[in-house]
């Protein structure tokens, strides 16, 4: 008896020791509410739309931007004024196609909410799963990113996205626009032998190609069948479409190679679905005139990975959003990658690389302010600098788009002051000092 109450004892000792070291190492506390008028003065403000304003005049007050002009010209008095001179003001950064919050841990499977069981899941809601409280959530406000797509993984359709601000208590108070849209994964019509098991690694016709295919409109027509009449009971998944063919809920597909695109795309005209995002596409250039066409805009990989083709130019990841740009396409930037969540810290970077082959640099602010605005419909709400939107913007001691500069003096979410410190701030100033010495 006297064991078994020891080792009771001990256990709630442990949990109790667990529970304090995660309260104390927690994401810190949510900005307040913005109690006074502010006006942000003398930065160089880059709008989010293309243009630049020198020596800016930036004011907000009860969250909502009321003025943007130039320092000359401001019309309004404010509680408190900000001198910003030698700095560059930018619109929150938006990562789309983001699994934030979903994973803290990659190889601890409870910290784990990235996918469910099931190939069609419309009815999955990443939104409920995501950690506001999450480290690495914390870790991407530093280089500017301030709002997320929230996504999930898996399946054919892997369930619901929803967007979020990064700077809350909770998924509730997170939440600026929820279930927006599901994410199909279109089949590969080809597949690469595994080579670990000897096979050929080459690219062959994918055997099973139009059985799932067939799955996708099977599902797709009994989702519509279902929907057309009253049902005695729910059907969950089928219920969860009804947003879709209401036209309520974009459909982002993911689609990389020439034939997925087109196929998926003529699959979902079929249905008259047409609130339509492209998701990786990387072979988007082959077939801009159809995208065009068809008005789809693209989320392109990240820039810093290696080419799929054999004789494909080693730039080609980082020419690709000049391309698509240039012959028309509303572009984003698609984060997924390897170490996603933590890489997604690195969005800006992914834009300045694009910068630096082809893009105009505004225009390469432009992809990750109001171009991603725009693709998930809140244009009117965050993405740029203008009145009536939400104040939520950074202040940078340099450009934003290159790691030597991107340093955070002040941001700011629906008008609430974030605080920029992180686990890894904490860390370098432990051990600055150590690493400075003689000692």
């Amino acid at each position: 008896m006297k064991n078994i109450i020891h080792y009771s004892t001990t256990a709630l000792c442990l949990l109790f020791g667990l529970c304090w070291s995660l309260s104390a190492t927690a994401q810190q506390t949510p900005g307040a509410p913005q109690s006074q008028s502010i006006l942000i003065q003398g930065a160089t403000a880059h709008i989010g739309d293309g243009q630049i304003i020198e020596n800016s005049a930036l004011g907000f007050a009860a969250g909502k931007i009321i003025e943007i002009t130039t320092a000359d010209q401001v019309q309004n008095n404010y509680d408190q004024v900000i001198d910003a001179r030698g700095k560059e003001l930018y619109p929150g950064f938006i990562a789309l196609n983001a699994t934030l919050g979903l994973v803290e841990i990659d190889a601890v499977r409870p910290t784990n909410d990235l996918d469910e069981l099931g190939q069609f899941i419309p009815h999955i809601r990443s939104i409920i799963a995501y950690n506001a409280e999450s480290k690495v959530v914390e870790s991407v406000r530093p280089n500017g990113i301030l709002t997320a797509q929230i996504c999930p993984r898996g399946g054919s359709i892997s369930g619901k996205s929803s967007i979020v601000q990064l700077d809350a208590w909770n998924w509730e108070d997170a939440a600026l626009k929820i279930d927006e849209g599901i994410h199909l994964n279109w089949p590969s019509p080809y597949q690469a032998g595994r080579w670990w098991l000897g096979e050929d690694p080459t690219l062959k016709a994918n055997k099973n190609y139009a059985k799932q295919v067939q799955k996708i409109r099977d599902f797709f027509q009994q989702s519509k069948a279902y929907l057309q009449k009253t049902q005695a009971t729910t059907n969950i998944p089928f219920e969860a479409m009804r947003s879709v063919f209401k036209g309520g809920s974009k459909i982002y597909v993911h689609a990389s190679q020439e034939k997925q695109i087109v196929d998926a795309i003529l699959f979902l005209h079929e249905f008259d679905l047409s609130q339509i995002v492209l998701v990786g596409g990387e072979d988007a250039i082959t077939q801009v005139e159809f995208l065009k066409k068809h008005q789809i805009p693209v989320l392109i990989n990240q820039p810093h990975t290696l080419p799929k083709g054999e004789d494909d130019d080693p730039k080609t990841t980082f020419k690709r959003a000049a391309e698509l740009h240039d012959a028309g396409i509303l572009v984003s930037i698609d984060v997924r990658g390897r170490m996603e969540r933590m890489n997604t810290r690195n969005l800006p970077f992914y834009a300045g690389s694009f910068a630096a082959y082809g893009l105009e640099k505004e225009e390469a602010v432009e992809m990750i302010t109001l171009n991603a605005a725009k693709i998930i419909g809140m244009e009117d709400q965050i993405g740029s600098l203008a009145i009536g939107k939400d104040a939520t913007f950074f202040l940078s001691e340099g450009d934003a788009l290159d790691m030597r500069t991107n340093q955070l003096s002040a941001a700011y979410i629906q008008g609430r002051a974030l605080s920029l410190e992180t686990h890894q701030t904490k860390l370098w100033k432990r051990y600055l000092p150590k690493v400075t010495s003689n000692k």
